[in-house]
């Protein structure tokens, strides 16, 4: 047999035994090709940028998982009322739903601390590093697993901006001015408005506007310019105070039904996992591109007026803070969250703060006269 024949055998052994090879790598895709569909309700209308970005969560998923894993979205109110989707991912009504913890704090108060709890220094980004790294997440599975006894899976996502104090018929000149009206928020920021003497309503941002216009609340808060664009708040009211202690932190709480989540396997749990950890990102990245041009159209087109919110609100804030801090660490599972916060503030903060540099400085040199605060 000559060379040439010799090389003609040996690669057609060869190619023979990788296509042998590769059908056998090949065949474990096959036990894994059947696909697991979840079904996932959010706690946004259809036009909330929140709905938005709870699809770019599913897309995400979707296009990761290959067909072996999907989620099938819902808007808010598609099977149980939006703040009622805690209810049905545990009762298995739905798999999974896109909200936020400050929704189901009702049941119990230490939720708010994952998301909308007191200020202790800390922006949403370092708090999102307090779950991840500081022990967040391992107290909230704490409560979850041990002290609520929920059938629930949660991940964390988009560290949110600091929520506006909001909007009013009149402007906030002082703390003064919320005593007695009747203002829309959720959460332990309720409870520290009614320290302050507002009158509080909880309600979801679908009712927001309505409530507004028939007199049911004087002033209301929801979360940005862009989700407060799309539902009108500029169409029943034209001051927009910016800044505020009331919700300084949150977070979308992405949630499983835990009997659903435990049945997939590792891969998919993962990918449902890393796609909260992308999706944190990509929410925030849109969010500043979306949130900037609608102040400005709400400011140039709309023609609101934008302030800050005065010092004396902050300062009276604070004050009321530390009432509600001080009761709500009676409970020890809720001291021992907050303790944690602030041991990671004290630390994470600290560098921060101390190595930050002179960002209002350098905005000033180039932009003169822009800021009015």
């Amino acid at each position: 047999m000559s060379k040439r024949s010799d090389t003609k055998t040996t690669r057609r052994r060869f190619l023979t035994a990788a296509a042998a090879g590769g059908a056998a790598i090949a065949m474990p895709q096959v036990s894994r090709a059947q696909t697991a569909t979840l079904k996932m309700q959010g706690s946004w209308g259809k036009a909330d940028v929140f709905n938005e970005m709870a699809e770019d969560y599913v897309k995400r998923v979707n296009e990761m998982a290959g067909g072996r894993l999907r989620i099938d979205y819902l808007v808010g109110g598609s099977v149980v009322h939006p703040f009622q989707v805690f209810d049905g991912v545990h009762g298995g009504q739905i798999d999974a739903a896109h909200t936020v913890t400050v929704y189901w704090y009702g049941k119990h108060k230490a939720a708010s601390l994952f998301g909308t709890g007191p200020v202790f220094g800390f922006n949403a980004n370092e708090g999102l590093g307090w779950i991840h790294n500081g022990g967040g997440k391992e107290l909230f599975e704490e409560l979850q697993t041990q002290i609520m006894k929920v059938n629930i899976k949660s991940f964390f996502a988009m560290p949110m901006p600091t929520q506006p104090l909001g909007w009013f018929k009149k402007p906030i000149n002082s703390d003064a001015d919320l005593k007695g009206l009747k203002y829309r928020t959720v959460g332990l920021a309720a409870d520290l408005f009614q320290v302050m003497g507002a009158s509080v309503a909880q309600l979801p941002g679908g009712e927001i506007v309505p409530a507004m216009e028939r007199g049911v609340i004087d002033g209301f808060e929801f979360n940005n310019p862009t989700s407060d664009r799309r539902f009108g708040a500029q169409d029943v009211a034209k001051n927009y105070m910016l800044g505020s202690h009331h919700q300084a932190t949150e977070y979308f709480e992405i949630m499983f039904n835990r009997t659903k989540y435990n049945a997939l396997p590792a891969e998919q749990k993962a990918i449902l996992q890393y796609a909260a950890e992308a999706v944190s990102s990509a929410n925030e990245w849109k969010g500043m591109d979306y949130y900037s041009k609608d102040l400005q159209e709400l400011i140039n087109k709309d023609k609101v007026n934008v302030q800050r919110t005065p010092k004396s609100v902050f300062d009276a804030q604070i004050k009321a803070w530390d009432g509600l801090i001080a009761q709500l660490g009676s409970d020890p599972f809720m001291k021992k969250v907050m303790d944690s916060q602030k041991a990671w503030v004290r630390r994470v903060v600290y560098y921060n703060m101390t190595n930050a540099t002179d960002y209002r400085g350098a905005f000033e040199h180039h932009f003169p006269g822009v800021l009015k605060v």
